[in-house]
């Protein structure tokens, strides 16, 4: 996708700080974290949202999923807990048009966020 901002640190036209970089994912920390730990991961191709994503059926989600608990293995937030988050669409509070993975982590997750 040519102005997209996640395709452009998948192929490294804009730099991230990697956490992991997979042949199909790549997590990368967000760069407006939300807590300690809060690091983003993507499918290196371009799927507008979660469900696109989930509509491709050939496993990427749930390569997605797996690399999100290794990002959280990482980090060392496994034992203590996480919180994988997909937002999808404007309401929904997805800024990106690109599906991602919020990982978050590093104190306790409270509901509502504070």
């Amino acid at each position: 996708m040519p102005d997209c901002l996640f395709c452009a640190i998948a192929t490294g036209d804009i730099p991230a700080t990697i956490v992991l970089d997979g042949k199909r994912t790549i997590a990368f920390r967000d760069i407006s974290p939300q807590a300690p730990t809060h690091v983003l991961v993507i499918p290196r191709d371009h799927f507008a949202d979660v469900a696109a994503l989930a509509g491709a059926g050939d496993g990427l989600l749930e390569e997605l999923v797996s690399q999100a608990h290794r990002v959280a293995v990482a980090e060392g937030i496994d034992g203590s807990g996480y919180r994988i988050v997909f937002n999808t669409g404007r309401e929904g509070g997805q800024t990106v048009s690109h599906a991602h993975a919020h990982v978050l982590g590093g104190r306790p997750m409270t509901w509502p966020p504070g």
